[in-house]
């Protein structure tokens, strides 16, 4: 066994003295904020992601679709991740405002842009009504949906493990994580009830667009929830000695780039694996294996549930065994079973297909329920709104921004659905690899005066 340090003695003594307890009121507020917020937040994000699967091709990018189906089908979802490519920037301007002003102004900011921009693609008229316009359109509310998503998720993340006890930093950082499962489910769900309830051409017509404007009302709850959660203590803190970073930018970049590229790499794999569920798997299994699009939306439902479950026992086995030990078995795990389920999805039969993606789905779980402790404890707290921000929105990009429109390549090069699977293999691989390069944080001190090692000392074997 390894010799502890003294910061984690420490943290394991302020373990044991901490005795179970209920939550306070406020911690109450902060997990359903967190929770509430990032659920909305995806469900926006999915819906688009599954409409991109399902009927954008030909009512945005017509004359494509009719000369030649399989590349509108791509370039559909290549729409997915265009929005991705400015992640980035919503997460340098959230972290920059969120390191200065508090997380809890950032993400009201961050739900009420993307509510916005995902009622307005409810709305937008289709190439045949005006033309090149419409694609145009389409893509400016989706850079706008992912401006929003680059500085959601880094706030949320910290307002819930900054208000932790720091033994149930694993286990609150998890709520905002399960709001992306929610999200799933919601977009899912409703997708599945409008289908069933309408024909193909009205689906096609007029349905896709209900979810879109329903997000009207998700927004507005949203909105009333988060406004009643108080600042994050840490935060208040740094304010209150006046510890805040005047440009936390380039203080991150001067002293954490190397934490920031490991927090990248930690997600590429998870994010790649997820998208996989979240979108692909709705376009293969229909286009490809010939199954039933209502079918598979009650596959993703089931497989939501599976990701929900895994993910908050995910944090929750962090605050016992580690964030990295974690995130390792989690990586193995995904490594492990893309061949077998790839060997069950292409049989084409319903039960299988959906015995593969609901094992896929218990496993991501576990590389992302600890995540957003991870991450908080990764960086010191005068720029760890950037930090995490940043690091999450690469990520992304390097996974899940393209994945769905690489597998859809593979495959069609390939003719072999495995191919997606080496690819999603390797990518856990690199994943795996980079957050064993992190020494394990479970405990860190999160505040002002103690906000842990240098990152020479956080970071490495």
């Amino acid at each position: 066994m390894e010799p502890q340090s003294p910061l984690q003695g420490a943290a394991a003594a302020d373990d044991r003295r901490q005795a179970p307890r209920k939550l306070t009121t406020g911690e109450r507020k902060v997990l359903a904020s967190t929770l509430a917020g990032t659920s909305i937040e995806w469900f926006d994000f999915f819906i688009y992601a599954q409409a991109a699967s399902l009927v954008l091709a030909p009512l945005f990018f017509g004359p494509l679709s009719e000369d030649s189906p399989g590349l509108a089908a791509v370039v559909s979802l290549a729409t997915i991740g265009i929005s991705f490519l400015f992640r980035p920037l919503g997460a340098i301007i959230a972290g920059r405002y969120g390191d200065r002003l508090g997380r809890k102004k950032m993400l009201v900011l961050t739900l009420v842009t993307m509510g916005g921009a995902t009622s307005l693609i409810g709305l937008l008229p289709t190439y045949s009504e005006i033309g090149v316009a419409a694609p145009i359109l389409l893509m400016l509310l989706r850079i706008l949906q992912g401006f929003s998503a680059g500085g959601e998720w880094g706030g949320a993340a910290l307002m819930s493990v900054e208000h932790a006890p720091v033994h149930r930093r694993g286990t609150f950082g998890a709520y905002p994580q399960i709001g992306v499962p929610i999200g799933l489910i919601l977009a899912t769900g409703m997708l599945w009830a409008i289908t069933a309830v309408t024909t193909p051409e009205q689906f096609q017509a007029w349905g896709w667009r209900i979810p879109f404007l329903f997000s009207v009302v998700l927004v507005v709850v949203g909105y009333v929830i988060r406004r009643a959660v108080e600042e994050s203590p840490v935060f208040q803190e740094m304010l209150e000695r006046r510890k805040e970073s005047s440009a936390p930018l380039r203080d991150l970049m001067r002293r954490n780039k190397r934490e920031v590229l490991l927090t990248a790499l930690i997600f590429v794999g998870n994010n790649a694996a997820g998208y996989l569920v979240i979108a692909y798997f709705l376009s293969y299994g229909t286009s490809v294996l010939g199954l039933e699009r209502s079918a598979i939306l009650t596959v993703i439902v089931i497989a939501s549930v599976a990701w929900l479950a895994s993910t908050l026992w995910g944090g929750m086995l962090s605050d016992r065994i580690g964030r990295v030990r974690t995130f390792q078995f989690g990586y193995a795990f995904m490594f492990l079973w893309m061949l077998p389920m790839f060997l069950l999805v292409d049989t084409g039969e319903l039960l299988l297909f959906g015995a593969g993606i609901v094992i896929l789905a218990l496993g991501l779980g576990f590389s992302y329920g600890p995540m957003s402790a991870l991450y908080a404890e990764m960086f010191p707290v005068s720029v760890r709104y950037s930090g995490v921000s940043i690091g999450y929105a690469l990520g992304a990009i390097l996974g899940g921004a393209f994945a769905p429109t690489i597998a859809e390549l593979l495959v069609q090069g390939t003719g072999w659905g495995g191919s997606v699977g080496l690819y999603i293999m390797l990518l856990a691989v690199i994943s795996g690899g980079a957050v064993s390069l992190v020494a394990e944080p479970k405990g860190v001190d999160l505040g002002v005066t103690v906000s842990g090692p240098e990152p020479a000392d956080r970071a490495g074997t």
